[in-house]
């Protein structure tokens, strides 16, 4: 079971989605000091493994084991049964719009089916709300940036930039390979396994939004 430390960096509201999640002390760390935490579906089985409730498992509860869900209790559960959408898609609106949190750290949103994949990429490039939701993995962070962002970085990092509009022009400095007013989208020509050089990376992304990936180590 894990337990809050001292020092873990706030209380930011995280979400465990149902893709694949090997537990890291970091990511631990997150889910144990959120507030609120909550689980897409079978994400509650990820958070059952460390001994972790949540405050709600919202979405159409067909993947939750019968071992957690007996564990959990019924009250907890937020049925969300139509099928025009990702469990995680109506868990994300259930943490903003039915609770109204200003934020929120997704857990085991990548790595998973590729279907499911392109489906939770797309979700964070809609919702384009910056650091105020991101996707966060054990070495990955995903933001879906618009307009001009400065980020931390660390020398040699790999970052990946990316849209799913020609339309949306984007500048990136701080990496080897800097991109000037270029279309980046996932059917062109996107910058991947790009190189920070400098300890930030700035972003400017016009018409839309940019998806950002920073890969780091565990420790940051």
């Amino acid at each position: 079971m894990v337990q809050p430390k001292e020092n873990c960096g706030g209380s930011r509201p995280v979400l465990v989605a149902g893709g694949p999640l090997c537990w890291s002390e970091r990511l631990a760390v997150l889910a144990a000091a959120a507030d609120p935490l909550l689980a897409a579906d079978s994400g509650a089985d990820h958070l059952a493994r460390i001994g972790l409730r949540p405050a709600a498992v919202i979405g159409d509860l067909d993947s939750i084991s019968a071992g957690t869900r007996r564990w959990l209790g019924e009250e907890i559960l937020v049925a969300r049964p139509e099928q025009d959408r990702t469990d995680l898609d109506k868990a994300v609106e259930h943490a903003l719009a039915t609770l109204g949190l200003p934020e929120l750290t997704v857990l085991a949103a990548l790595g998973g089916r590729s279907d499911h994949e392109a489906g939770n990429l797309g979700l964070l490039a809609r919702l384009r709300m910056g650091d105020k939701l991101r996707f966060e993995g054990k070495s990955h962070r995903v933001l879906a940036l618009e307009g001009e962002v400065v980020l931390a970085a660390r020398p040699g990092e790999l970052w990946s930039f990316w849209t799913f509009d020609p339309m949306v022009l984007v500048s990136v400095e701080g990496v080897r390979w800097p991109v000037h007013d270029a279309p980046l989208d996932a059917g062109g020509r996107p910058s991947i396994s790009n190189r920070a050089v400098d300890n930030q990376v700035r972003v400017v992304a016009k018409r839309g939004p940019v998806l950002v990936m920073r890969w780091f180590d565990e420790v940051l």
